[in-house]
């Protein structure tokens, strides 16, 4: 079945299409509280290096314990460059990077001490991150300087593992194996700000927000094109956490920019934790994998999702709905409004089994169960009944999206199993190289929809019902 979607009618000016609903949640994102004392601890009377010849992670967490025995108040540096290891900030205190200040990461990972937390959707043992808030309430991070992460050395070892890993088939457990510090981690966390501040060179994520409530990023920039590519080097991720508050973020990084997480296959299905309640505006992705992406890790559910004036350069998909068969989980309440994407790869893309030679756990021959490390294990832990992995999604919205030089406008295909439901899209305008596919989809609906493309194709419809577009 063949659907040309052709529109006479002219863009429309770009306008809110949230309900009243929506717009009461989001005034209630972000942090609810911020550091208070204006005590200030200047890390450099604690015998620090500022030319970055030495790692002086003991000097600055005693800058930070100090601050937060006295009820809190400013960690500063003075101008100059700082090696560390992995920082743990306190309640009540806000760590000050100023302009003029580099924060050099460690290159060598025994400065990372192991802790446990959960990476790429499962729990396990890894190493912290640079910059650590744990368990804490009230903090900050701000300041208009550099958090350079020196993760390259990361990133190399991680394709020296991967190359070795495919040869044995176990493409599927070297992200989980190369252990790699992302650069700033939130976790059971809550008032929680980070403001400003330049994040560089991540080894692993650059920022991840997990089991976390009341978070503020506002205008962040990341730049993880530096030095190379690296890979898995997200920008935002947001993991099985609420009320969140993302705004005036500028990323380039090479994977997701902004990223939406709960948990996956048996482990995720287990700990059952939801992301709800995010409101991303006004950023700019560059280079990465998708402009917003809501999994792969969907097991405890995301849902009243709220993305509006983003804009895309680049990117190599815009809108990205991901999910496998082994993780269950639903995707739902999502809207999608005021955006803009230029050069992108696919415009809009919805998938439930993505990228299998990752998502699916299968041990080779030659392995015994019992000498298995404890992560390998939770991989291969099956989802049981195997109904519990099929993921859903349903009742997404999109409106206002324009998209020139895209190389597909959309991509879409749910399962015989788990059809894509309730799709309302309005004032679509895609100018791509070719029209795309929708499959497995049931009550799409949509207004103003226009995908004009070099070859004059149209989208391919099949095994779907009640596919209405009203042009």
């Amino acid at each position: 079945m063949q659907l040309m979607l052709v529109s006479i009618i002219s863009f429309l000016s770009f306008f809110s299409n949230v309900s009243s609903d929506t717009q009461n949640w989001t005034k209630k994102v972000g942090a609810k509280n911020f550091p208070k004392s204006k005590k200030v601890i200047w890390v450099n009377k604690f015998g620090v290096a500022n030319d970055g010849s030495e790692v002086c992670t003991k000097a600055i967490q005693q800058a930070i314990d100090i601050c937060a025995q006295q009820g809190g108040g400013i960690v500063r540096f003075e101008k100059g460059v700082y090696l560390s290891g992995s920082l743990f900030i306190k309640s009540g205190v806000n760590l000050e990077i100023a302009a003029g200040v580099e924060l050099r990461g460690s290159t060598d990972l025994n400065d990372y001490p192991e802790i446990d937390t959960r990476v790429a959707g499962i729990e396990m043992k890894w190493p912290a991150a640079l910059i650590n808030i744990l368990g804490q309430k009230n903090a900050a991070i701000t300041g208009k300087g550099l958090v350079n992460a020196q993760g390259k050395i990361f990133w190399d070892k991680y394709w020296s593992m991967r190359k070795d890993y495919e040869k044995k088939n176990l493409r599927w457990i070297v992200d989980y194996d190369c252990k790699r510090p992302r650069t700033v981690l939130i976790a059971n966390a809550s008032d929680i700000s980070i403001k400003d501040i330049t994040l560089q060179e991540a080894g692993f994520w650059t920022v991840h927000i997990l089991y976390s409530t009341h978070i503020t990023a506002d205008g962040i920039i990341i730049r993880n094109n530096v030095n190379g590519h690296g890979p898995s080097t997200d920008g935002i991720d947001i993991d099985s956490s609420s009320w969140v508050l993302v705004q005036h973020c500028d990323i380039d990084c090479n994977d997701d920019n902004f990223c939406l997480k709960s948990g996956r296959d048996a482990d995720g299905l287990r700990v059952n934790r939801v992301t709800e309640y995010v409101l991303i505006q006004q950023c700019i992705s560059r280079a990465g994998g998708g402009l917003i992406t809501l999994g792969s890790e969907t097991s405890g559910g995301i849902r009243h999702i709220l993305a509006r004036n983003l804009s895309a350069e680049g990117t190599g998909v815009g809108i990205r709905l991901k999910s496998a068969t082994t993780r269950g989980g639903v995707i739902e309440d999502i809207h999608f409004e005021q955006i803009k994407m230029t050069k992108v790869g696919t415009a809009i893309e919805v998938t439930m089994n993505w990228n299998p030679s990752y998502s699916y756990s299968t041990l080779p021959e030659g392995y015994q169960w019992e000498t298995l490390p404890a992560h390998w294990k939770t991989m291969l832990t099956k989802v049981e009944p195997a109904s519990l992995g099929i993921p859903i999604f349903k009742n997404i919205y999109l409106s206002n999206i324009e998209v020139v030089g895209a190389k597909k406008g959309i991509s879409a295909s749910g399962l015989k199993e788990s059809i894509l439901q309730n799709f309302d899209l309005q004032h679509i305008h895609i100018a791509a190289q070719y029209a795309g596919n929708i499959e497995y989809a049931s009550n799409w609906k949509g207004k103003d929809i226009a995908i004009f493309t070099q070859n004059q194709s149209s989208i391919a419809v099949s095994n779907s019902q009640h596919i209405d577009f009203d042009n």
